[in-house]
């Protein structure tokens, strides 16, 4: 195969991106009619985790060998990546590459450390969740590899396999079961827990954010109004002073140990929580969480993927290796099987989906939202939390929802 000398490189680099094997099956490998570049002399850093570095060795070994380039995996703790790379990069000591979160986004963006990305022909083998959530204000900012969200999960032993239409179908299905609780959802105790609630809300029509035509999320507060009212209402009735379905008593571990214990017919979590809901011998099948407000019930998707800095001096090598070693089926199963999450590689997500909670989770991710990357989510979470807790406990739902939606705004203004 013939190289292209790297000096040449931006003169073909769109071609050398575009050209790439798409669809779901080939080697990380360039195909035939396509020129490898020669980056010979040119080292590629890369931040990872421990248990994604396998995998990216396998890809990075066949790079090497293509190209004459050099990759340096630095394995890191994932927890210290985005502060790490937010004070590195600006200094020029941080990587080509890095693994990270996509609720990191916005920090990123803003910061100004990391690259747009350009997929090409890739982006039609990606689940178009997982591009929304690496695009901010119309840009694609990193390859996408692995999803993440909740869903209902039901004893089936109680209440069989079939996924209950509604939220009152549900909890009448689960008081028939006999089970001690119909439902139960953790709160994080006295904290709050609204991503795991988030589903319920959403059914009622009251997005965190809005969201743009692109599917980039605005800065305009969506939870307000009579929709986020009436998810306040309904969440004051299922609370203390209501059916007490819903429990500021009940943290994760609180969770997973009544589920686990066969004292409750539903639950919703993800699939980081199947272990412990099924410790005890449980069986359980994964739905879509039910609507409590009459629309569709959308959960937060988590997406992971890989970032390139936007102080790296070696970008179309780094773009070289995204685009055509690691966007590879082949490249995506590795990640996969190093840390099993729900692949955003579409046709191996419908391959791995062969496992029923897998599928269970897949399916959910396909009503899912990105959960928001802006940086105004970080003014969010604490107002956010602290009123549902309230209101599960007994305060007024109208005022105490109204008062934090008008302190959000405040906060965001």
């Amino acid at each position: 195969m013939r190289k292209m000398g790297i000096g040449i490189v931006a003169l073909a680099s769109t071609a050398v991106l575009l050209a790439g094997c798409s669809g779901g099956g080939g080697t990380a490998q360039p195909t035939d009619t396509q020129t490898a570049i020669d980056a010979t002399g040119v080292t590629l850093t890369i931040w990872t985790d421990e248990n994604r570095k396998p995998a990216i060795e396998a890809a990075a070994k066949t790079f090497e060998e293509e190209t004459g380039a050099k990759i340096e995996l630095v394995q890191k703790n994932f927890d210290d990546i985005r502060n790490d790379f937010i004070n590195q990069v600006p200094t020029g000591s941080g990587p080509d590459i890095t693994i990270g979160a996509h609720d990191w986004l916005g920090a990123l963006v803003s910061a100004g450390v990391v690259s747009t990305i350009d997929l090409g022909d890739k982006a039609s083998s990606f689940e178009k969740v997982a591009l929304e959530a690496m695009t901010y204000d119309g840009q694609l900012y990193a390859l996408p590899y692995s999803l993440e969200t909740v869903a209902l999960i039901q004893n089936t032993d109680l209440v069989g396999e079939d996924a209950p239409a509604t939220w009152d179908d549900m909890i009448d299905k689960g008081k028939a079961s006999g089970a001690e609780r119909p439902f139960v959802i953790q709160t994080a105790g006295q904290t709050g827990d609204a991503y795991t609630m988030y589903p319920f809300q959403t059914s009622f029509g009251a997005p965190v954010f809005v969201q743009d035509d692109s599917g980039s999320y605005t800065n305009q507060v969506g939870m307000g109004g009579d929709e986020g009212v009436a998810f306040a209402k309904w969440l004051g009735a299922n609370g203390k002073k209501g059916t007490g379905i819903i429990s500021t008593t009940i943290d994760y571990d609180t969770n997973n140990e009544l589920f686990a214990a066969g004292k409750a017919a539903y639950t919703v979590a993800g699939p980081w929580a199947i272990e412990a809901l099924t410790t005890k011998g449980v069986k359980v099948k994964v739905n879509p969480v039910p609507s409590a407000g009459g629309e569709t019930a959308s959960p937060f998707v988590g997406v992971q993927g890989f970032y390139i800095s936007s102080q790296s001096k070696n970008q179309l090598v780094a773009q070289e290796f995204l685009t055509n070693y690691l966007a590879t089926y082949d490249a995506q199963k590795a990640l996969y099987e190093a840390d099993p999450r729900i692949p955003a590689w579409t046709d191996l997500a419908n391959d791995v989906a062969s496992d029923p909670n897998t599928a269970g989770f897949l399916a959910q991710t396909k009503v899912g939202v990105p959960m928001p990357s802006i940086p105004e989510m970080g003014s969010v979470w604490d107002l956010w939390n602290a009123a549902q807790v309230q209101i599960i406990n007994g305060a007024n739902p109208e005022t105490t929802w109204n008062k934090m939606v008008a302190d959000l705004e405040k906060a965001i203004s």
